[in-house]
């Protein structure tokens, strides 16, 4: 029941800003499109599990596909700059690899598996054009990052240096998604050391300018 005056969205959701409202609805939202994928995802259900009424997600999200789109940017951003970070971060090449694959593993188990990635790596919206360009960014933009810090170190042309940075991301990713499938078969820093040793064998056949 509401009181006189006060909408449901105040007695159900109490009074946010905005921007502390929207973040609100985007964790309400990723806990039931990871669930439920995006087909069977609906705002109804959205709206109860952020604890307000549906009018006040609206308000925010004209519709479910361009609340999904805000997930998929905000989880986009997140990955870009956790991989960026760790190319800034260190001058040696190693630990920029032992960086950049910490950033997906990073990413893939964040709060012990919240899911997030699903919605960048395995989701059933990829036929929609909107999506469909925004994981192909993802996807780019962590693989340019790489490329740029390879080029820039090895002499390698753009094209040669963004084939070994599309190996290496590739393989992070990958890696990262089959490791928390099989149930961490090995901890997180053991998994990222293999990895890094693999890979360093190969990158540093490619010495510093």
């Amino acid at each position: 029941m509401t009181r006189a005056g006060i909408g449901p969205e105040v007695v159900r959701g109490g009074r946010l800003p905005r921007s502390a409202r929207r973040k609100q609805l985007l964790a309400a939202a990723q806990e039931v499109f990871v669930a439920n994928g995006y087909h069977a995802a609906a705002m109804d259900d959205i709206a109860e599990r952020a604890g307000v009424s549906k009018p006040v997600l609206y308000q925010h999200f004209p519709g479910k596909l361009e609340l999904y789109l805000a997930l998929l940017d905000t989880q986009a951003d997140l990955l870009g700059k956790a991989v960026q970070d760790a190319l800034d971060k260190t001058t040696d090449n190693r630990e920029r690899i032992h960086g950049v694959l910490s950033a997906y593993f990073g990413f893939v188990d964040r709060d012990g598996n919240d899911g997030a990635f699903r919605l960048i790596f395995e989701t059933d919206l990829g036929n929609e054009p909107a999506v469909r360009d925004r994981v192909e960014a993802v996807a780019q933009r962590t693989m340019q990052a790489v490329a740029d810090t390879v080029a820039s170190d090895t002499g390698l042309d753009l094209a040669r240096a963004e084939l070994l940075s599309t190996a290496l991301t590739g393989a992070a990713q990958v890696a990262a998604r089959w490791w928390l499938a099989a149930d961490r078969p090995v901890t997180q820093d053991e998994a990222v050391h293999l990895l890094e040793s693999l890979l360093w064998r190969g990158i540093s056949n490619f010495p510093r300018q």
